[in-house]
């Protein structure tokens, strides 16, 4: 089996999930935010929309210089969620043209031009455009719950949703 399979299966799975997750943002609170220095609603919202075909366009080299975000947050959730779906497919395609060669090569993250930190492609797959994205899924809920919005079950019942049932 190729190593990018599973890693496409499981971005498959979680796209799904985060999406349902983007989609509770209300538009009228895209601004809010839990803290003076913590992102804005919309501001994590894009983020995680948009990390995955960042992450996977970097990969399409050897290194990748680190830049400041660049999105800016939309007025609508809508846009979000759009901004999302184009980002995963985006990232789909990169992943599924990338060889077990290309995932096992290094890669590095430069700032000023030195590595800041370099790895296997595969780990900064599965590290920063998978598991990233969940650390951020997670600040996501606790923004809707802090809110009051109902939070959509994410890998079981969340209190306001029951899968199971």
């Amino acid at each position: 089996m190729p190593l990018n399979e599973p890693l496409l299966t499981e971005l498959d799975q979680e796209a799904a999930t985060t999406r349902r997750v983007l989609e509770r943002m209300p538009s009228e609170k895209l601004s809010w935010r839990p803290h003076a220095t913590a992102r804005s609603l919309g501001e994590l919202g894009v983020h995680i929309a948009t990390a995955q075909k960042l992450v996977t366009d970097a990969l399409k080299k050897a290194s990748h210089e680190a830049a400041p975000p660049g999105v800016p947050v939309p007025a609508k959730t809508e846009a979000i969620v759009e901004l999302f779906d184009a980002s995963v497919a985006s990232a789909k395609a990169s992943l599924a043209a990338m060889t077990d060669a290309d995932l096992m090569s290094s890669w590095s993250l430069t700032v000023g031009g030195k590595p800041a930190f370099t790895a296997p492609k595969i780990g900064v797959v599965r590290m920063i455009a998978l598991n990233h994205i969940y650390h951020h899924r997670g600040q996501l809920s606790v923004y809707l719950r802090t809110l009051g919005v109902p939070v959509p079950s994410i890998y079981g019942p969340s209190g306001d949703e029951n899968p199971f049932v």
